[in-house]
């Protein structure tokens, strides 16, 4: 019965081929963070909720571009299994400019409105000013980071993990440097606190994105294009990324306001919640990132199987992956749990949010199965272009179920802050059922290439 979710090990070590690169990148990434916001909790509470709540704003406009380059990526992929490289170019050429499009007005916007912006999570007088702070000063990192995302999604789903890992942990490591420069000073650069993490940022993004394009420029890409073509756009492609990309743009976007609006829920309960929660958070992306590891593997062993119209090795490969993000998932799950009686210690915070981030994190590895296994049938259902299905178990279960439910228990009871996360956690329990029957159907077993060609072929007789 359960066979069929397991794949030999042959199969495993070939997506963890694919996923370790990107997991190693996102641990590495993690434990940077770890050391930045260990760097911002000198400050005490009140700095690493401010931070915390200008970078909620981040993960919005993150999440956004996400969407569109999720779309566009399985696009790209089966192009690429397909062996279409002016498919792959234009496909590229789509990526750079809608991003463009959507992180532009996000930067405007954050701008000119940050305490307004930090206002929606806290009413905490210095809270809001340090956040403010903060987010006027790191929203210039916007626009390289669109670009560097957008080239490091494509050389992933095209096979080479190596490149966006190296660069990526370059800027990574120039934001630590940078951050303790700023933030507390080098020979003659003077210390400014809080707003040198946002310093920091904005460095390693202008660096990281000058790699990606040294990169590009030193070894050409199948997907590269010219500068001057980049509005080279069959319109026909463009239409169906698009129709592909607007539900999961919405999805992420939607799903990543609904966590922002969870950490208002949850920070109503004080300043300390807000750290204990942020810090949490960070130490908890150390496991969190076998996520990102499952989706790039998971979308190499469906999507370039789908585009070659090798159909049923798609749908093996599917069900195998389930098997293994579960079988890693539950080593991850023991060593977070474990860890919670270690990171805390590493902050300058409240005893009081000490305690929560233990609490938290503790949370997070009891429910960490079920969020990856929820999380593994939203990348299946992605890899084979189900944006409509991704949208319906992801964010709007999330804004239909999930924040009512929280919602009701914040403001209309007095429960702790505990109780109130762990029936939050709980509401994603009927998500897994749902997402499990949507997998079932198996309507994502779709070449996407084979659709974009009959359009073409129709509109051309």
């Amino acid at each position: 019965m359960f066979k069929k979710y397991f794949g030999s090990k042959e199969f495993e070590l070939n997506a963890l081929k694919v996923g370790l690169p990107i997991m190693l990148q996102g641990l590495f990434s993690s434990c940077i963070n770890l050391i930045d916001n260990v760097m911002v909790g000198q400050f005490g509470d009140l700095a690493i909720s401010g931070v915390a709540a200008g970078n909620r704003f981040y993960m919005i406009a993150t999440f956004g571009m996400s969407g569109l380059l999720g779309a566009a990526s399985i696009f790209l992929a089966q192009f690429y299994g397909a062996k279409d490289e002016e498919h792959m170019k234009q496909t590229f050429r789509y990526m750079l400019t809608s991003v463009l499009v959507l992180i532009i007005p996000v930067t405007i916007i954050g701008f000119m409105f940050p305490s307004e912006i930090i206002g929606f999570f806290t009413k905490d007088i210095t809270t809001i000013e340090m956040g403010t702070v903060y987010l006027r000063a790191v929203i210039i990192s916007f626009i390289p980071f669109a670009i560097s995302l957008c080239i490091s999604n494509a050389m992933r789903v095209t096979g080479d993990t190596k490149t966006p890992f190296v660069v990526t942990s370059i800027a990574i490591m120039t934001n630590v440097v940078g951050n303790y420069v700023f933030m507390f000073g080098f020979m003659s650069i003077p210390a400014v606190g809080v707003v040198g993490a946002a310093y920091g940022t904005v460095l390693s993004r202008l660096v990281e994105v000058t790699l990606f394009l040294a990169t590009m420029a030193l070894k050409p890409r199948s997907f590269a294009t010219k500068v001057t073509a980049i509005l080279k756009q069959d319109i026909n492609l463009v239409k169906n990324i698009t129709i592909k990309a607007i539900p999961l743009v919405v999805n992420e976007v939607l799903w990543s306001a609904g966590m922002a609006t969870l950490f208002k829920f949850y920070g109503s309960r004080g300043p300390e919640v807000i750290a204990g929660y942020s810090v949490a958070g960070t130490c908890s992306d150390l496991f969190f990132t076998l996520f990102g590891g499952m989706a790039t593997a998971t979308t190499v062993m469906i999507s370039h199987h789908l585009g070659a119209q090798e159909i049923e090795k798609a749908k093996e490969n599917g069900y195998h992956m389930i098997g293994f993000s579960l079988k890693c998932g539950l080593v991850f799950a023991c060593v977070m749990f474990a860890s919670s009686f270690v990171f805390p210690n590493f902050y300058n915070i409240s005893p009081e949010g000490k305690e929560l981030t233990v609490h938290f994190i503790q949370t997070m590895s009891v429910f960490y199965l079920l969020y990856m296994a929820n999380a593994q049938f939203y990348f299946i259902l992605r890899a084979g272009g189900e944006m409509k299905l991704t949208f319906l178990m992801d964010s709007l279960y999330m804004w239909c179920v999930n924040i009512p439910f929280v919602a009701l228990f914040t403001y209309f009871t007095d429960i702790n802050i505990f109780l109130l996360y762990v029936i939050g956690q709980s509401t994603d329990i009927p998500k897994l059922v749902l997402a499990f029957m949507l997998v079932k159907k198996e309507t994502w077993l779709k070449n996407l290439t084979q659709d974009e060609a009959v359009i073409i072929e129709e509109q051309l007789s």
